[in-house]
C-alpha cells in the first residue's frame, strides 16, 4: 500500500531522505500507530526472522506531547541495540496516558539478540526530532520520523 489505509487497517513505509532514514506509519490508535513506526525502522535495518529471542523488557516513556512520546520510544529502541546488543523482535504498549500535562506510554518489548539477526540495511544511530509527528484525523493515525544512520 502506498499510504495510509482505510480506518481500521495499520501499515507503514520507508520514504526515500537523503542520509537518513524517513519512515511513516498509520494506525487505527496512536499508540499502534508508535508500533508501525518501531516495526518499520527495525525492519529497514535488520531481518529478524532467525534472531534468538533474549527475554521481555520494559519502560515507561515520559514527553510533553504525542511527538516526544513517539521519539521516545524510537530512542529507547536505538539505546537498547547500542548499550545491551538487542532489537525488539514484538512490542506491546499500553494506553497514552496525561498528567499535569506530561504524557506517558508503557512499552513492554521482546527482545531478541542482535548479534543472531540478519543486518540487512545500515543501522540507526539517533532520532532526529525534525519534522516529528503523531497525529490523529477521521481515518486514523498517522506518525513520520527520520532516523539518522
Amino acid at each position: 500500500m502506498d499510504g495510509p489505509g482505510p480506518t481500521g487497517r495499520s501499515g507503514h513505509r520507508s520514504v526515500p531522505h537523503t542520509a537518513d532514514l524517513r519512515v511513516e506509519a498509520w494506525a487505527p490508535t496512536p499508540e499502534g500507530c508508535i508500533g508501525e513506526l518501531v516495526r518499520a525502522v527495525v525492519g529497514s535495518f535488520a531481518d529478524l526472522e532467525g534472531a534468538r529471542i533474549v527475554g521481555e523488557r520494559g519502560c515507561t516513556v515520559l514527553g510533553a506531547s504525542d511527538a516526544d512520546l513517539l521519539a521516545g520510544v524510537l530512542e529507547e529502541v536505538v539505546y537498547r541495540m547500542d548499550a545491551t546488543g538487542e532489537l525488539p523482535a514484538a512490542l506491546a504498549l499500553g494506553p497514552i496516558r496525561g498528567l499535569d500535562g506530561a504524557r506517558s506510554i508503557e512499552v513492554r518489548f521482546r527482545m531478541a539478540d542482535a548479534a543472531t539477526a540478519a543486518l540487512v540495511g545500515a543501522v540507526p544511530k539517533a532520532v532526529s526530532l525534525h519534522d516529528l509527528d503523531l497525529s490523529g484525523g477521521p481515518d486514523g493515525w498517522t506518525c513520520r520520523a527520520t532516523v539518522d544512520v
